[in-house]
């Protein structure tokens, strides 16, 4: 038998709601919120998915592919896991490499703890980091004088980055970012709290740099403006300033007092050489910028997923850079805590371990050897199959990405008619492509081209 209170309950329960009480249940707290756009890139991949053509090629991801267009792992990274394990035999196995595999797959259960870093990481990650970016000679490393931490790859160090403007830069609120760049800059920053311009950069004309308009946009700027610059490998368009350039920039900044933001993704992938690819950030530091760099290990490590990356901070002195670190902390407590270990131990390893540095370091090479022999592929076909086009931009560009200086229109026709998916601005990822494709590739531009003047 029911109690007098269930019974209570459940006649209450069975009338009917009244209409308002209906409708007000019926809104959902999140019905105002619109849809947002499709992600650039995912949309090219999942046309390319839907794509049952087996000539189709990818060209819109911007990550490493190996000679047979599949995700490369680099062997010295399998090796650095069998190192994290002291308990594993390594003469159990054949040889090294299978013991390097093996290692891979039972390093998640049989290295060490799982604590937690400190805010600013893995510090003998962090401090190896530096000494690659800036060069063991560097002075600021020398005097103490740079504040580091590491960070959640590129994109977190630039959210770090401009956080910290935003808080502390006490000149400006803008920050003037190269147009195009990419495409992640302009959230990044905005979302920091930073109000987003842009310089010239790219001359459409050329397919090359806008040297001149660059310089322009640089003096016209209003003094001590923040400036983000491409370290190397520029993300879009694969165009660097040479050497030359480079020093008449940072004379420049430095007349205009401008506050130097450098984003160095690619250092060692683009020329294969860590020393020539760090030129422009060394030169900067020599001239006495006191900068800030952001600095990925996705690209030349293959640690994509992994995460692992550092931000820095050029300080005039040690006691100004641990003012400094007790901010970055301050920054970045409240974000997320702490980094993760694992990709920050293995990129420990290869940084500090000479014989598997000396590995990396060749990886690194073949990897953009990878890419700029198939820059020489392309162009060499283009010119076998007649193109009128100069197509010397793709061969003088550099790094993983690459601009073709084509239309949209031309680019829709690539997928539509020849199953080859790059962005609508006409990068490319180089990486992409292979000795398997890369005729089909030529073959298919110069068709969307070959009545350009």
């Amino acid at each position: 038998m029911l109690s007098a209170t269930r019974t209570a309950f459940l006649r209450a329960s069975a009338r009917p709601q009244s209409r308002t009480a209906a409708l007000v249940r019926g809104v959902s707290v999140w019905s105002n919120v619109p849809a947002g756009p499709p992600d650039p890139i995912l949309g090219i991949t999942e046309a390319f998915k839907r794509d049952t053509d087996s000539k189709k090629i990818n060209l819109g991801v911007g990550a490493y592919r190996d000679a047979d267009g599949k995700p490369y792992v680099l062997p010295s990274v399998l090796a650095v896991s069998a190192r994290f394990l002291p308990s594993l035999s390594r003469t159990a196995f054949a040889d090294d490499e299978v013991c390097a595999l093996q290692a891979e797959d039972k390093v998640i259960s049989q290295r060490g703890d799982k604590e937690y870093l400190p805010i600013t990481g893995l510090g003998k990650f962090t401090n190896a980091a530096a000494v690659l970016a800036y060069g063991k000679d560097s002075k600021p490393l020398q005097e103490d004088r740079v504040a580091i931490t590491q960070s959640l790859s590129g994109t977190g160090a630039l959210r770090i980055a401009g956080a910290f403007l935003a808080r502390h830069y006490p000149h400006s609120r803008e920050i003037y970012l190269p147009a195009p760049t990419w495409g992640n800059h302009i959230p990044i920053f905005r979302d920091s709290g930073l109000e987003v311009k842009h310089y010239s950069y790219y001359d459409k004309k050329t397919v090359g740099l806008d040297f001149e308009g660059m310089k322009r946009d640089l003096k016209s700027m209003p003094d001590k403006s923040i400036v983000l610059l491409h370290a190397c490998a520029h993300n879009p368009t694969g165009i660097d300033p040479t050497r030359e350039q480079w020093r008449e920039i940072s004379d420049l900044i430095k007349e205009k007092q401008h506050f130097p933001l450098i984003d160095n993704a690619y250092l060692g992938f683009a020329s294969g050489s860590v020393d020539n690819d760090a030129f422009m950030l060394r030169h900067f530091v020599e001239e006495g910028h006191q900068l800030m760099l952001c600095q990925s290990f996705a690209k030349n490590m293959g640690l994509y997923g992994e995460r692992v990356g550092t931000f820095s901070i050029v300080c005039a002195d040690p006691l100004e850079k641990a003012r400094v670190d007790s901010q970055i902390k301050i920054l970045v407590r409240p974000m997320y805590s702490n980094p993760p270990v694992h990709g920050a131990r293995v990129a420990a390893t290869l940084l500090t371990d000479p014989k598997l540095n000396e590995q990396w370091l060749a990886e690194v090479k073949g990897m953009a050897d990878r890419i700029i022999g198939m820059r020489s592929t392309l162009y060499d076909l283009l010119q076998e199959l007649g193109s009128k086009k100069d197509w010397t931009h793709i061969k003088n560009q550099i790094g993983m990405f690459a601009f073709l200086g084509i239309s949209p229109e031309q680019v829709d026709r690539l997928a539509q008619e020849h199953h080859v998916y790059l962005t609508r601005d006409g990068r490319i990822s180089v990486a992409g492509i292979t000795n398997h494709n890369v005729r089909h590739l030529a073959e298919s531009l110069h068709e969307v081209t070959k009545n350009d003047a």
